[in-house]
């Protein structure tokens, strides 16, 4: 580990097995358990985790995933319960398309092409 770098990320789920479905579905995430109010990811690049909340309070950092096939990532969420809340646009050096989660976590995934 290094000082100063990102190390870990933490977000909200209204319901874990939900999440857990989703993001294992969707983006190939693995997860371990820690009891009933807690999960940690891994294979995510940065690994991080999902604490149980009765309400989701979406706003702060965008996270932000890279996906090569933008449509495919895109059409994943879709498919597998996420909620598109921007369309795919383009911006200086690629394009991206922001998503909810089924909790209301909000997050992208981007593309340089």
């Amino acid at each position: 580990m290094k000082n100063n770098h990102i190390q870990y990320i933490e977000l909200q789920s209204t319901d874990l097995q939900a999440t857990k479905k989703f993001y294992t579905a969707t983006f190939g995430w693995s997860f371990t358990d820690y009891g009933e109010t807690y999960v940690a990811f891994a294979d995510a690049g940065l690994d991080g985790g999902f604490e149980k909340v009765d309400t989701v309070h979406p706003g702060g950092a965008l996270v932000i995933l890279y996906h090569q096939e933008l449509i495919a990532a895109e059409e994943a969420v879709v498919q597998n319960g996420g909620i598109i809340s921007k369309g795919i646009f383009s911006f200086p050096g690629g394009k991206r398309f922001q998503f909810r989660d089924p909790s209301g976590n909000e997050l992208a995934v981007w593309s340089e092409a």
